[in-house]
């Protein structure tokens, strides 16, 4: 059996999708500390999942460290990543124009779609010259191919919407 929502429906609960995970990934950003040091019990070095993939288990360990010891010392670096949360919540709240009419800001949902793409060559221009291993490089570029599904769709929608009478 084949759900249908109308066109508007979609559009709505597709940008509130794409909103909550934007809050979400960059709200995650504030207890990076915190997160890392779980991350690295679960996955890193001294864990069971390092011995089924050793590099995964090295980068964590490697960020853990990096982290606890960066933010323990220099704790103003923690403010970067403050800031990588406010941007994420302040792009989400740009979408509220969209919730609000579709059609009159599908400029919003196209910078969103430019950002997705965006964040490929960013990833393959930055990420090596700061030493990131392909895999996160993936994970990252992930972002963008991910993001711009839900977009796709909500542009597609507006345009039908906007030759609608």
């Amino acid at each position: 059996m084949k759900i249908a929502f109308a066109p508007a429906y979609r559009v709505r609960l597709l940008i509130i999708f794409f909103m909550m995970a934007l809050v979400i990934s960059g709200i995650t950003a504030i207890p990076l500390q915190w997160e890392l040091s779980i991350l690295d019990r679960l996955l890193g070095m001294q864990s069971f999942a390092a011995s089924i993939w050793p590099s995964l288990g090295e980068w964590i360990s490697r960020v853990n460290s990096g982290v606890q010891n960066g933010y323990g010392q220099y704790p103003f670096l923690a403010y970067g990543t403050d800031w990588l949360a406010f941007a994420h919540v302040a792009i989400a709240a740009l979408f509220i124009g969209p919730l609000r009419n579709p059609v009159k800001n599908l400029w919003v949902i196209e910078f969103g779609m430019i950002a997705c793409v965006s964040i490929i060559p960013w990833v393959l221009i930055f990420a090596p010259l700061r030493g990131i291993p392909l895999f996160w490089m993936l994970i990252d570029m992930s972002f963008g191919v991910f993001g711009i599904i839900p977009l796709w769709f909500v542009r597609r929608d507006i345009l039908k919407l906007a030759k609608e009478p």
